[in-house]
């Protein structure tokens, strides 16, 4: 992978947060929806301890984009390069290099220099050459300097039900969200609308324990996988980030369907939700409860769909 062509741009941030830290960050891209507002899901297709290739999905102009990135992982030199193919372009896009430089023990540089290949100047290439690449280094920078507290801000845990019944019907409970009002006791409306086949955006009113609350997210589905990964672009008042997966995987005995979820705590608002004198071991023991019961309740009903292998309309 060749770097020559990256000189049409460059961006630098400071980060409070030492050089390490800052390029473990960089270098692990499925944690990139964690940080980065605007990316809905990364999936890795290869990796040979060096170079990567990596399938990303993200909001672009309000909707759901998805192209290949292949990166070369340089740990000693906190150096990564990549090339990014813009949708259905046969040309290489945006390439470049994100370098991660010490200035002390708990400080360092971030710099992203890129440029673009000779394509036409597309609403896409503006976004991806503008601000939005700014928006993503302070918001990357952001995460990585609460460095110190990131072990007890990030949250992930899983839930998981025996079925037995037919793969294929606990799927479908779970694609058609849309159905959920008239079946799950906590939901009050859903909004679904799918732009493309797989690709769903729904908003959904929940009733919990706090009150009413509405969410948003994207949801990206692989039937012949069993899956759906979701982001919330708009989440609990507890929250900063929310990612998660749903499977359903098939034995000789049965069917596993598990619920699997990523979350960031948003510590500026655990006094207001949970009152005075609580603190990140309070909330991180609190959204595991209310998440997972929410998550464990849809598990039972998509087991109860597939187990009385009738379709509910």
């Amino acid at each position: 992978m060749s770097a020559e062509r990256v000189d049409r741009a460059a961006h630098r941030v400071h980060v409070s947060a030492p050089a390490g830290v800052v390029y473990a960050v960089l270098a692990d891209g499925a944690k990139l929806p964690l940080y980065c507002s605007q990316s809905v899901h990364v999936e890795r297709l290869e990796f040979d301890g060096e170079r990567e290739r990596l399938r990303m999905w993200a909001l672009v102009g309000g909707k759901v984009q998805s192209w290949m990135t292949w990166r070369r992982l340089d740990q000693l030199e906190r150096r990564l390069e990549f090339v990014q193919k813009l949708p259905g372009s046969s040309l290489d896009s945006v390439r470049g290099v994100l370098s991660v430089r010490p200035e002390g023990p708990h400080d360092s540089e971030l710099e992203l220099r890129y440029g673009l290949d000779d394509l036409p100047e597309t609403e896409w290439v503006k976004q991806a050459a503008g601000l939005d690449v700014r928006a993503q280094l302070n918001q990357l920078k952001g995460f990585a300097e609460r460095w110190t507290r990131l072990d007890d801000l990030v949250l992930s845990f899983e839930d998981s039900v025996r079925v037995h019944g037919p793969a294929e019907l606990a799927y479908d409970f779970l694609y058609r969200a849309g159905d959920w009002p008239e079946l799950v006791p906590d939901v009050a409306r859903v909004a679904l609308t799918e732009e493309a086949p797989g690709v769903q955006r729904t908003v959904l009113d929940r009733l919990t324990e706090s009150g009413s609350h509405t969410t948003a997210a994207v949801r990206i589905c692989f039937p012949h996988a069993g899956r759906i990964v979701y982001k919330q672009t708009a989440t609990l008042p507890l929250l900063a980030a929310h990612t998660g997966e749903w499977s359903v995987t098939p034995d000789e005995m049965g069917t596993t369907v598990t619920s699997r979820q990523t979350v960031v705590l948003r510590e500026e608002e655990i006094t207001a939700a949970l009152g005075r004198g609580a603190g990140l071991a309070d909330a991180r023991r609190h959204v595991r409860a209310m998440l997972g019961r929410h998550s464990l309740t849809l598990l039972d009903l998509a087991r109860q769909h597939a187990e009385s292998a009738v379709r509910m309309l």
